[in-house]
């Protein structure tokens, strides 16, 4: 069960939380996944290792996907089509230049039809999508921590919803 904490006078809507192991981080993206609405710009942050794409597994498994979910390092992008939206998950990680995503052709995708997550945006800065959510991720001695911050009015909405929906049953 997923529990978030806020700033103790509410001036940051920042939601925070522990995530003892995998399996939480699993959690979090099942639980997050109701909260997602087409046009969505989710930027993942964290180092290498910190469960970025174990969160994107969860929110695509509490989605209907039951195929394989990798990291998009080599791909670029995975796009997958599930339950009500299309989602495409970005890993810029092995950018040199962020002149590459322009010539990827990648910002067609930012287009508000799907839920954009991406790893690594800061490689592809200044020409990616502005975030409406920032997730990071930081590795800790006893799991990882997690805060989610909305950057915007659709990413406050998300929020909100998040911190409103039941956990997911595990």
């Amino acid at each position: 069960m997923i529990r978030f904490s806020h700033a103790p006078d509410d001036s940051d809507p920042t939601l925070r939380t522990h995530l003892a192991d995998a399996a939480a981080t699993l959690a979090l993206g099942a639980q997050l996944a109701p909260a997602l609405t087409p046009g969505l710009v989710i930027y993942l942050d964290g180092e290498l290792g910190a469960g970025k794409t174990t969160l994107v597994r969860g929110v695509l498994r509490a989605l209907g996907h039951d195929g394989n979910v990798k990291s998009p390092t080599y791909t670029l992008i995975e796009p997958y089509v599930v339950s009500r939206l299309n989602l495409y998950h970005f890993d810029f990680y092995r950018f040199t230049s962020a002149e590459e995503y322009l010539e990827a052709g990648l910002e067609e995708y930012f287009n508000a039809q799907g839920v954009c997550v991406v790893e690594w945006p800061q490689k592809a800065q200044p020409y990616v999508a502005a975030p409406d959510v920032v997730i990071a991720l930081s590795v800790g001695t006893d799991g990882r921590d997690a805060s989610i911050r909305p950057m915007t009015e659709t990413g406050r909405q998300c929020t909100e919803k998040l911190a409103a929906l039941p956990p997911p049953p595990c």
